[in-house]
Formats: structure tokens, C-alpha cells, sequence
């Protein structure tokens, strides 16, 4: 079985996939930046494992061997579903696999832009570190603040009782409300009003592109921090540009973006009061491990002929 993964995978993943991969399980790794190698090793994969480039109906089309594509992680919006379900190609998540890495990043995140640390880091490395007195006043803890969470899915629950364990009023907003959930429910637009701090955690769908527009982000409160590790398309960059030049947000953490790869020139990434990440949120080596672990299992399911584990397609 030939398995391609489509990814900048570095030495240290390298060496995890060798030391999991089965014997019987051939793998290609293909950088993901290499169009012309990925439809070359496409054309005789039975796998793909697929990361972040998006997958198009003409890389499947391409591919006739193609059964499997096996997402290293959890949302799917990067795949041509209606393709897949077209060719018969079998597409399967890892729910669950990323959920603590991604809490500790939204909190990592969510402490950075309180305390800018990005902005202080900066001064401190040009000697100037104890000048920057100032900046000092838009600082924050999370004790005593308004927690808004916007979805309340396997990392908004992992992430809520920590913040609530840090001194934070944690509300949370979702289609319903959760009987088992840590904090109170309020509509969004509630939620947006109240909230010191607003953290992301839906995926990107029909109902939530967009969700945070101008009108959303001026519903805010003066003063509050946005943190997204989820998906970029959820909020208008635009508009949250100009609430952070104008003062109405005080910061940013974001993770994610609307063009992926974030580009050199997108004004988001002018702002000292912004700290950014390339998505990588998600990616640690300890949630690699676990995906090789899934996908691998996966791999020997198709292989059996048995059902294969959290099937989207």
C-alpha cells in the first residue's frame, strides 16, 4: 500500500513515521509546497494524508488508485467532498488528536496578547526593554476578566475549566446549550458585548464564515482581545484591522488567517498590538505521534476491508 504525505514534514516527523510505519505501508513524503511531485506520486497512491494544502478535484481525478484520504487532523473544509463522494474516495478525520495542543496555544496566545509579549520581546531585544513603560498601561490578567468562548467543541471544553481555574468568568456561546459545559451560555452577541477576551473554536462553515464582521467586531466590547486558533475565514481582517488600529480591541492573537500561507504584506501583521502564529496550533510532536497511530490504523482497515475510524465520506 503506498501512502502519500503531502506536507513540509520536518526530520523530527520523518523519524516518528519511520519508526511507526508499518511494514506493509509505503510512504511518500511530498513537500507541500511541490505540485508538480505531489500529481507524480498521486498517480499510484491508495493513501492520501493530508495536512493543509487543500485538496481539489483534480488531484483526486488524477489519482486512480486513490481510496483513502485521511486528514492529519480534525476540520475537512480543505477537501473537495463532493468529489471524494463522486470517486468513491473514502475521507476520514482525527477528532481529538490535536484538542491539547490547541489548548495550550489558544492560552499561550490569549497570555501573549494580554501581556504583549511580542511587543516586549521586540524592545527588550533593541535594549529598550525598561523604557517601554507606557505599553505597561494595555497590559492584563486573565484573573477577573470576562472569558467568551464562541464553540463549544472538544477544545473549548478542555479549555474552559483552566481558564476558569486561572480566575476567569468563562461564558460561552454554541447552537445550544451544553448541560456538561464549564461556564454560562449567552447568545453570541451577548457574549460579544460582555467579554474582556473572545476565543474562537467553530469550524469553517456555511453559517460561521464571516461570523465576526465589522458589525460583530464593533458589538465588542472597548478594550477586548480577540484570539482565533481556529479558522481564519471566520473573521472580516479588514475589520479587525481597523478595530485595532482605532483602540476599539486592545489585541490580538491569532493563529489562523484568510490566505494561507499568511502573506508578507497583510496589515494584521503591522500591528504591535497583534502576536501571530502559521497555524501551527495544532502541531506538536505529540500530536503527530498520535496521528501517525490513527492514520496507520486506517491504513490497515482499508487494507482488511473493515470500517474505517471517524469516516466524514
Amino acid at each position: 500500500m503506498k501512502a502519500v504525505l503531502h506536507f513540509a514534514a520536518s526530520a523530527g516527523f520523518r523519524a516518528q513515521i519511520a519508526a511507526a510505519r508499518p511494514a506493509d505501508v509505503d510512504i511518500v513524503v511530498v513537500d507541500a509546497a511541490d505540485d508538480a511531485g505531489f500529481a507524480r506520486e498521486m498517480r499510484d497512491a491508495d493513501v492520501l494524508l493530508h495536512a493543509l494544502r487543500p485538496v481539489r478535484a483534480a488531484d483526486m481525478e488524477g489519482a486512480p488508485g486513490l481510496r483513502l484520504i485521511q486528514k492529519i487532523g480534525v476540520g475537512v473544509n480543505t477537501i473537495d467532498l463532493e468529489t471524494a463522494k463522486r470517486l468513491n474516495i473514502a475521507v476520514c478525520n482525527m477528532p481529538g488528536t490535536n484538542t491539547q495542543a490547541v489548548v495550550e496555544m489558544t492560552l499561550m496566545l490569549m497570555l501573549a496578547a494580554l501581556r504583549r509579549a511580542a511587543h516586549f520581546d521586540a524592545e527588550t531585544r533593541a535594549g529598550r526593554g525598561w523604557l517601554a513603560t507606557d505599553a505597561l498601561d494595555h497590559v492584563g490578567e486573565v484573573c477577573g476578566r470576562t472569558v467568551g468562548l464562541v464553540g463549544y467543541g472538544a477544545v473549548a471544553a478542555r479549555l474552559a475549566p483552566v481558564l476558569q481555574a486561572l480566575g476567569a468568568d468563562v461564558r460561552y456561546t454554541a447552537r445550544s446549550p451544553k448541560a456538561e459545559a464549564t461556564g454560562r451560555y449567552m447568545p453570541l452577541g451577548e457574549l460579544l458585548a460582555v467579554s474582556d477576551v473572545v476565543s474562537l473554536h467553530c469550524p469553517a462553515t456555511s453559517e460561521t464564515r464571516g461570523m465576526l464582521g465589522a458589525a460583530a467586531i464593533g458589538g465588542m466590547k472597548r478594550g477586548a482581545v480577540l484570539v482565533n486558533t481556529a479558522r481564519g475565514e471566520l473573521v472580516d481582517e479588514m475589520a479587525l484591522t481597523d478595530a485595532l488600529r482605532k483602540g476599539h480591541l486592545a489585541a490580538a492573537g491569532l493563529d489562523v488567517f484568510v490566505q494561507e500561507p499568511v502573506q508578507p504584506d497583510n496589515p494584521l501583521l503591522r500591528l504591535p498590538n497583534v502576536v501571530v502564529a502559521p497555524h501551527i496550533a495544532w502541531l506538536t510532536p505529540e500530536t503527530l505521534g498520535r496521528s501517525l497511530g490513527v492514520a496507520f490504523e486506517n491504513c490497515r482497515r482499508l487494507k482488511a476491508g473493515e470500517p474505517l475510524l471517524h469516516r466524514v465520506v
